[in-house]
Order: C-alpha cells, then structure tokens, then sequence
C-alpha cells in the first residue's frame, strides 16, 4: 500500500525542466526591455540626468522645433500627393524622387514624436519605447541615404550604360524601393535587436545611452560609404555628359541634342543639390556621434547638445521640397496648380498673366520659358529615349 502510494506521488510530483542559458538569457532580456528602472541607469552613467531638461516640461525651442516637424510633414506631404495626382510622373525617377519624400516626410513624424516624449517623458519610458522612438530616426535617416544611392544609380544606369528603364522595367524600380525600405528598417532595428550596450554600461553612447558605441560607429561607416559612393557615381556622370555634350552634330540636330542634353544637367543639378544639403545639414551630426565614440562618459561637454545637432539635421528634410520646387518647373507647376489652382488659372487650364510669373520662374539656366502646362522634361525626369537617341546624343559612348 505504502509503496503504490510513494509511486503516484513520484509520478504526480512536477518535473523540473533545467532552463538553457539561451532561454534564461532572452528571459532576463525581456525583463529588462520592461524595466523603467535601465533608462535611469543609464542616463544616470552618462552624466545626462544632470540637464534640467530631464525635470521640466517642453522648453520654447522645443516648442519652435515641433512647429518646424510640421511644417516637414505638410510640405512632404504635398509634393507626394503632386507626384500621385500627376501621371507624367508616374515615371522611375520620379518614384525615386517619391521614396525619398516618404522618407523625409517620416523623418518629420519621428522627430515629433521624439520631441513631444523627450525631457522629463524620457525617464518614464521603457528600453523598448525607447528603441523604438530612437529607432525611428535612424531607418528615415537610413531610407534617405538609401534613397539618394538608388537615384545616383538610376541616372547613371540611364545616362553611362545607355540603359534605359521602359515601362516593362517598372516593377523592378518598385522592388529597388521595396528593397531599400526593408534595409532601412533593418539598420534601424539593430539596437532593439540586441546590439545594444545593455548590461554593459562601459560600452554606451553619451548621445544615446542605451545604443553602443560599436552600433554607432558601424551605422556611421555604412552611411559614409553609401556617401562616397553616391559622389562617385555622380562624378561619372558629370564627365560623361559634358565630355559627350562638346561632340554633338551640326545645324537644327545639334540644338535639339543640346536642349535634351541641357535638360539633363539640369536633372543632375537638382539631384546634386539635394546630395549637397543632405551632407552640409548632418555632418555636423555625424561628427558628433564620431566623437562620442571617441570619448568615454562624462567628458564632453559638447555630446550634451545633441538635440542642437539634430534641429540641424532635421532641416535637411525641410529643405528637401523647397529645392524640388525651385529647381523643377514641372515639379513647381504641379504643387502650386494642386495648391492654388484658381489663383493662377482659368477655367480652361491657361495661365493667368498673374500666375506666368510664379510658373515660369526657375533657378536653373536651362529651362527655356513656355506658357505650356504638359509635356515638358518628360524625358528628362524618364529616359525615354531609344538607345539610338542616347547614342545620337552621346556619339563617344556608342563607340565604345
């Protein structure tokens, strides 16, 4: 009796499964995401709990920053809605164009939320939260340069190898953007991931405490040589065109070759104005986050401005859309006929006398004037041309 009764209780009795170091692990990490009492840690370790900015609510400047995140979200907002309304630029360069307004556009809805939960709403968040706030600059940040290397390579696809996308193409450009995004949201998602300096505080930005340093130094290296690459590309370009350009045919040939090659420059100009502003407005930043590598916790003074560097950045994004009208006729006749198009119109689509000025400026020499609202720089913007056409216009690449 005794022992039937010992034998149930020994099959009754829980086992006790042994946890593997990987489970504990994962189980200690989740623990920890959720753990309000790590931001503190690690604000505290890098000297930030300090700044009154950590007590108080949103001070004046943040108040003005908000107002401009706004401002990026409306004018992004508006060019994508002229390039979705707009069929001639239902065109690759264009979607391009597209993907990197979406990413601006991004940017300016991150550093809202970025700036509405900073301050004293930053030590009652969780690691979690906080990657995912952090995070969101990052892939717009990423997704921007990411954007900027699949132009350079459209243009120089289009205009070195003489290979044109034609509509059949199509599908390819948007798996290039597609491609970009999950990139870029992949780079961005690294931290949370569990390349972080959690546990490990020696190891942590000042700038960002919960991201290593390793993590910043990798994202920064990946950017530069996306960079490089990008002013490679366009360096090419550049050559080929204006070397090509000085041996064009003779008589009525040659100036319609040297229209279509002027309007080609000018493309290339508004693009690498775009690059240009994009450096000028985060290298600051980036030099920052480089130097916060370099320097161990508490000892530069300068790292506790960051959010300085980060409104410098950000106008990159606001930027953006002013460089697009200005420099695009297309482009600016589209987003003022969406925004004030009784202004400047009639009813039968002719421009008003009022409206030719605002229609017909341009910052670049090479857009002729015209009173015409359709059909102009198609070409441009596509690389619609036959390969026949390319080599009429480029004689030395068809030779070699």
């Amino acid at each position: 009796m005794e022992a039937s009764h010992a034998a149930y209780a020994a099959v009754a009795a829980p086992t006790v499964v042994p946890m593997t170091p990987s489970a504990g692990y994962l189980l200690r990490m989740f623990r920890e995401y959720q753990s309000n009492a790590v931001i503190r840690e690690h604000y505290n370790y890098t000297g930030k709990l300090k700044e009154n900015k950590y007590k108080d609510g949103l001070k004046p400047e943040a108040i003005a920053f908000l107002l401009i995140c706004l401002l990026i979200v409306l004018e992004n907002a508006v060019v994508l809605l002229a390039i979705w309304k707009n069929k001639k630029f239902h065109l690759p360069m264009y979607y391009l164009l597209g993907s990197l307004t979406l990413s601006d556009l991004l940017a300016g809805f991150t550093y809202m939320v970025n700036i509405v939960t900073s301050g004293a709403n930053t030590l009652n968040m969780t690691p979690v939260l906080w990657f995912l706030r952090e995070g969101g600059v990052f892939i717009t940040l990423a997704a921007s340069v990411i954007s900027l290397l699949a132009i350079a390579i459209e243009r120089h696809v289009t205009m070195v190898r003489m290979k044109p996308y034609q509509g059949a193409k199509r599908g390819r450009m948007f798996a290039l953007i597609g491609a970009s995004w999950v990139l870029s949201v992949f780079l961005g998602v690294l931290p949370v991931l569990g390349w972080n300096c959690m546990g490990r505080l020696d190891q942590c930005s000042t700038v960002l405490p919960l991201f290593a340093k390793s993590y910043i130094l990798f994202f920064i290296t990946v950017f530069t040589a996306v960079l490089l690459a990008i002013v490679v590309l366009y360096v090419r370009i550049f050559h080929t065109v204006k070397s090509n350009t000085k041996h064009l045919g003779s008589g009525p040939q040659r100036k319609g070759l040297a229209r279509k090659s002027q309007k080609y420059m000018a493309l290339l100009k508004t693009v690498t104005i775009v690059l240009g502003v994009f450096i000028i407005c985060w290298l600051p930043l980036f030099i920052l986050l480089l130097l916060d590598f370099c320097c161990p916790a508490r000892s530069c003074q300068v790292l506790f401005k960051a959010d300085y560097f980060l409104g410098i950045a950000m106008f990159n994004s606001l930027l953006n859309p002013i460089i697009y009208t200005l420099t695009s006729k297309d482009m600016r006749r589209a987003i003022l006929r969406l925004l004030c198009r009784r202004c400047l119109l009639t009813k039968d689509g002719q421009v008003k006398k009022i409206g030719v000025p605002f229609l017909e400026c341009s910052t670049s020499k090479t857009e002729a004037p015209s009173h015409r609202l359709e059909g102009l720089e198609i070409t441009v913007s596509s690389a619609n041309f036959t390969p026949s056409t390319i080599k009429a216009i480029y004689p030395r690449m068809s030779k070699t």
